[in-house]
């Protein structure tokens, strides 16, 4: 067992025997005003969808406003630091992305605040998985058919991301890591611009949100070799997943809420049932399902450990890779 992961379980045992009267009587109120979900990436993407549709079931449901507030910077570790620091009385709440498991491995030690410490797991929502496109004039049409491909054409192939050590690297870095297929990075600011190159032919192949890349899909503009869950998706069942041929391969988004540490066990237990109930709500999970996402429903304690899973997974990728902080 990894010390990430012992301490993440004695913080949770800790919290699951604080005493009842330790808890504020006002939770069984909460909310009284509105509240704040902090996001760390700009309006528009994936992250902020979800935030949103979050936001509007918790406002629906507990009658007070759960606002959004976007504070991108740093891949998402601004906001982060925002609400490890802000008080734990559930006013306060971020949105935990894809990225923060990623920056909890690649600055371990290097930022002011401790992802699995200093944040409480408070519900998972959804896994987004990434898929595998590559420029149409690349000749693979199969997984094996571009690993093959790759091998016959080392340092010709062109991997685009959205900047070194985003998740659509890291998701492409284990993908070499597993299969041995060379590629060099070439990163993006951000995923419009490497869609661009990818659709020019500049690079050859991207690990990226499926969200932003379905139409691309669709219109033939890239060909889909793969989606990155551990499972064909029902919205794209003809497109195989990664793992079919990589066993044990799997690079989906994570998204999920967390709170302050030390914010009362009630209004977590509170947050987490309303999401819960938002997830097997029909309409939201509809909405999460054209996303290509699944539902990622379950306990603080189940939120928090597959947290700690993908720190231990992606700093194995981080060391692999030689990926440093930029």
């Amino acid at each position: 067992m990894t010390s990430s992961r012992r301490q993440f379980l004695h913080l949770a045992a800790g919290a699951a025997t604080l005493p009842a009267l330790s808890r504020p009587a006002s939770a069984q109120a909460y909310p009284v005003r509105p509240v704040r979900i902090i996001v760390g990436l700009p309006p528009g993407g994936v992250n902020d969808i979800v935030a949103r549709l979050i936001a509007e079931w918790l406002t629906e449901k507990l009658e007070q406003p759960f606002v959004i507030e976007n504070r991108p910077g740093a891949s998402g570790n601004i906001a982060a630091a925002a609400v490890a620091k802000a008080p734990p009385d559930g006013y306060t709440l971020m949105l935990v992305g894809s990225q923060n498991p990623v920056n909890a491995a690649l600055y371990r030690g290097r930022l002011d605040f401790d992802l699995v410490h200093d944040i409480a797991p408070v519900a998972g929502v959804t896994r987004q998985p990434n898929v595998m496109v590559v420029n149409p004039a690349t000749p693979a049409t199969t997984v094996p058919e571009f690993i093959a491909y790759a091998k016959a054409n080392a340092g010709k192939i062109n991997m685009a991301s959205t900047g070194s050590g985003t998740p659509s690297h890291v998701a492409g870095e284990l993908f070499k890591m597993m299969t041995g297929a060379p590629m060099t990075h070439v990163p993006y600011r951000g995923g419009a611009p490497a869609l661009t190159d990818l659709i020019g032919g500049q690079v050859q192949v991207y690990f990226g949100a499926l969200a932003s890349s379905l139409a691309l899909i669709k219109s033939g503009k890239l060909r889909a070799l793969a989606v990155t869950s551990a499972a064909r998706l029902d919205v794209l069942l003809d497109i195989a997943a990664v793992a079919e041929f990589v066993p044990g391969y799997e690079a989906s988004g994570l998204f999920g809420v967390g709170a302050p540490r030390n914010t009362s066990i009630e209004v977590i237990d509170k947050l987490n049932k309303t999401i819960n109930a938002g997830l097997a709500d029909a309409r939201i999970s509809a909405k999460l399902f054209e996303l290509g996402g699944t539902v990622l429903a379950g306990s603080p304690d189940d939120f928090g450990k597959f947290i700690v899973d993908e720190i231990e997974k992606w700093a194995r990728v981080v060391k692999f890779a030689g990926i440093k902080p930029e």
